[in-house]
């Protein structure tokens, strides 16, 4: 598919994860990529890849995302989409117990605080355009309760929700979409260091995931696509799940897929 030729995209978060698999699955597609993180060199090497650009940008600033967007549109006079994929989930954000007040603000700016103020940099340049997405990338921890608890981190997807529904209503007839993704357990650098290498954490896990195993990158990625193209001309303010069928099981088929 060329569903992206001609235009520009940024991402943050691209230098890894969800965010990196998106800045290929878009190059691919005929994008311009600007792929934005705090990882500097991690950001620059994806851009070499993919023939695309970077920018080091903390999402937590607001002066780093304005430079960010402000720099895009400067080189390339317009902004066809935006990806807001930048997230982390230290092991320190745990149970309200034990989870202290440095490490709950340091998720809620970078998952939460960053994604409000990526839009608030973007949506000036997608409105004067009268064109453009946004696409947050939010969890399936926004809908549902752990018993594993990593508040902070729930807390800042069901407000990356929230605040994307609100966007994607007010501006629904300036011609910008706003739209969020809600992956499921998602085999990534943070997943793993989260719990992937421990088998009976895993096991628990996917014992809750109807497919059986943890999304790969690349399949967040074609529904991050999706809504950032023109084939979601009709989807506004909507929650994708993209989860392996864990939001909508009751009971599930036993064993997991442990390999």
């Amino acid at each position: 598919m060329n569903r992206f030729v001609g235009r520009v995209v940024v991402v943050t978060g691209g230098a890894s994860g969800i965010g990196a698999a998106t800045c290929r699955r878009l190059a691919a597609e005929g994008a311009q990529v600007v792929v934005a993180d705090v990882e500097g060199d991690a950001g620059r090497a994806v851009a070499e890849e993919i023939g695309g650009s970077s920018v080091q940008v903390d999402v937590a600033r607001a002066e780093d995302n304005d430079r960010l967007y402000t720099q895009t549109w400067r080189r390339y006079r317009h902004v066809d989409a935006a990806v807001h994929a930048a997230g982390i989930c230290p092991p320190e954000d745990g149970s309200i117990l034990d989870v202290g007040l440095e490490a709950w603000r340091r998720v809620q700016d970078v998952n939460l605080l960053g994604v409000c103020l990526g839009c608030h940099a973007v949506l000036p340049i997608l409105l004067a355009q009268g064109s453009g997405s946004i696409v947050n990338v939010a969890s399936t921890a926004a809908l549902l309760g752990a018993a594993t608890s990593q508040l902070s981190y729930t807390a800042s997807k069901g407000g990356v929700l929230a605040l994307t529904r609100e966007l994607g209503v007010q501006f629904a007839r300036s011609g910008v979409r706003v739209n969020a993704v809600l992956p499921g357990p998602v085999t990534t650098r943070l997943t793993r260091g989260l719990f992937a290498d421990d088998a009976a954490v895993l096991e628990r896990r996917l014992a809750h995931v109807p497919l059986g195993r943890f999304a790969d990158p690349t399949e967040i990625a074609a529904a991050i696509a999706y809504l950032a193209s023109d084939d979601a001309s009709f989807v506004t303010a909507a929650s994708v799940v993209v989860d392996g069928g864990a939001t909508a099981a009751y009971v599930t088929p036993h064993p997991p897929k442990l390999a």
